[in-house]
């Protein structure tokens, strides 16, 4: 039974990109076990919340699972999770209720310059194993980055991300021409988002940012799959339950979540191994010189191994880098 007896929050901000902001959680229990948590681009309010509410909710609070606690948030969430698996000796892909052993991990293209730099960037996937590729768009750069790439690889698998850019399904709809796996996230209307699959034979891909969501677009019928990020829901039950009850609808399910120190990424390997997430993820690795676990999430020629032989996230934390990197932190006993 976990018994927290202190707890330890970091806010990080990584070396990448716009050097987006992550909040790390550790949890300690009287054994000396710990479990860790992240949020990527959290929240203004998520670290005041953690600092004022998580004494009181877990210090010296003796729980099974982490279905006895009220709402934390999603890295204290993770760590929960994390501390109670690892203390039963149980993959959290396990716990969760996964079954698969290895994901087949999709990797994403953003809009560039040219056409020539698109192809290139999918040169580099394809030369690193990846057989599936995810090509964001938008109106303006949808057709022809489409038509080069097709025509370089003309039996790459490919999806293509909208980023709900688009407020007319015509275009849309032409590009399933160029033997996409999927359209997602075409827009902000479920209406349209429903009319353009009535017309096509590929899965839409709605993305839910609740399970209050997730039933409006299955009502609607605005699509046939769903793009699962942990990170919306604020827990892994949720998750779960989304998961569950898009499984019930016939829909199919790609898991995705941001790149953050690696332990997000953890957490949603373990979401992608349950047995309706059927696409190909978005779960590979975070830049190296942000990873913080070991071993480092990510593909393998394309393919992802869940962590079956270790319990919890199945990766160990640098603290001593976490401390390093962080900007901010603070600790509750």
């Amino acid at each position: 039974m976990p018994r927290v007896r202190e707890v330890d929050v970091f806010r990080l901000v990584l070396p990448y990109g716009r050097r987006p902001e992550s909040i790390l959680v550790k949890l300690t229990d009287h054994g000396g076990m710990a479990g860790w948590g992240e949020v990527v681009h959290p929240d203004p309010q998520v670290w005041s919340t953690l600092e004022e509410r998580l004494a009181e909710i877990l210090i010296g609070v003796d729980w099974e699972t982490p279905h006895d606690l009220p709402e934390l948030g999603t890295a204290a969430d993770m760590a929960c999770w994390d501390l109670a698996t690892r203390m039963t000796g149980v993959p959290l892909a396990h716990a969760l209720g996964g079954t698969r052993t290895s994901l087949m991990a999709t990797v994403r293209l953003p809009a560039v310059r040219s056409l020539q730099s698109a192809v290139d960037g999918v040169n580099r996937f394809v030369g690193a194993g990846y057989a599936h590729v995810t090509v964001e768009i938008h109106p303006g750069w949808d057709v022809e980055p489409l038509r080069a790439i097709r025509a370089a690889y003309p039996a790459l698998a490919i999806t293509v991300d909208a980023r709900r850019a688009y407020t007319e399904i015509g275009q849309l709809e032409s590009l399933a021409g160029y033997d996409l796996s999927g359209i997602e996230r075409p827009c902000d209307d479920l209406d349209l988002s429903a009319e353009l699959q009535s017309r096509l034979s590929i899965p839409v891909v709605v993305e839910a940012r609740s399970l209050a969501d997730l039933d409006e677009a299955v009502a609607a019928r605005a699509g046939r799959a769903l793009m699962l990020r942990p990170s919306l829901f604020g827990s892994l039950a949720a998750v779960k339950t989304a998961h569950d009850r898009a499984r019930r609808a016939g829909w199919d399910i790609s898991c995705a979540d941001g790149r953050g120190t690696g332990l997000a990424r953890a957490a949603t390997v373990a979401v992608a191994a349950l047995p309706g997430c059927t696409l190909p993820s978005d779960v590979t690795e975070p830049p190296r010189n942000a990873q913080i676990v070991e071993p480092p999430v990510g593909a393998s020629g394309g393919v992802v191994a869940v962590p079956l032989t270790q319990p919890g996230l199945g990766h160990t934390v640098d603290e001593e880098r976490v401390r390093r990197m962080a900007r901010d932190s603070f600790a509750l006993r």
